[in-house]
């Protein structure tokens, strides 16, 4: 894989792709979504260990459109302050998924978490407890 940035964000029939730093491009693809196994690398270019970290967007493909490209400016945002780590992006609008693929750095894990949650509150992080043990 190369050290460039892969984003896929899918909605509906469309899928938006950015294989460089700058810009997410969209491009209609009409063929049924490769499975995340298939997609997602799990090594860096260097052969390094990958992180993966799983997010849910709760109702989102149910929401206005503007509301869906503000939320996807506000992903890209996110993703594009860790344009060297992260290695690869794919949010499933029918699910409702954010799945982000980045170098196993120490720290920055939540680093990209809190970034995404900042920028986008409503995500929601699959396999968080810690809303549970605060409670406690």
């Amino acid at each position: 894989m190369s050290s460039a940035c892969s984003y896929q964000l899918w909605q509906s029939d469309y899928k938006v792709l950015a294989m460089d730093k700058t810009k997410l491009k969209l491009s209609v693809d009409l063929t049924p979504a490769e499975p995340l196994w298939k997609l997602a690398p799990t090594r860096d270019a260097d052969g390094g260990p990958v992180s993966d970290v799983l997010m849910i967007i709760p109702k989102l493909k149910t929401k206005p459109e503007l509301y869906i490209k503000d939320t996807l400016a506000n992903i890209e945002f996110a993703l594009k302050q860790f344009s060297n780590e992260i290695l690869f992006a794919n949010l499933d609008m029918k699910l409702n998924t954010l799945w982000v693929s980045f170098k196993a750095v120490p720290g920055i894990y939540a680093d990209i978490v809190s970034t995404l949650k900042t920028n986008v509150p409503e995500a929601v992080l699959v396999g968080d407890m810690s809303s549970r043990i605060n409670q406690d």
